[in-house]
């Protein structure tokens, strides 16, 4: 799981873009650090292959999962190109479900006893 923020970027990524495509996509478009300890994600027009860039240390690493079957639950396009979500909403991305599965309880805050 990544150590720092995830952001899933809004719209369709060209899924032959490598290591400096994806970057340059993250530094130049959405106007972010692609050396931070962010993961940036990327989805296809059929929604069913993502890639994962983040960096590590002394280089880039990038994660590439194509489904055989089904397709990924995508979000709609936000207006800044890139949407900030939860290590926990990544994984159930990951596992075929929406960002805001309906069974998962919601985190509070700013509680007192």
């Amino acid at each position: 799981m990544p150590s720092g923020k995830v952001f899933l970027i809004s719209g369709v990524t060209d899924m032959r873009k490598s290591i400096d495509g994806l970057s340059l996509i993250v530094a130049e478009t959405l106007e972010m650090n692609p050396f931070s300890e962010s993961w940036f994600i990327f989805c296809n027009r059929t929604r069913d292959k993502l890639k994962i860039l983040f960096w590590d240390t002394n280089g880039f690493w990038v994660y590439y999962r194509r489904l055989e079957k089904g397709t990924f639950k995508w979000p709609k396009p936000s207006y800044d190109g890139a949407i900030h979500i939860s290590k926990q909403q990544l994984s159930w991305l990951l596992s075929g479900l929406t960002l805001n599965h309906a069974k998962a309880h919601r985190p509070l805050f700013s509680l007192e006893v």
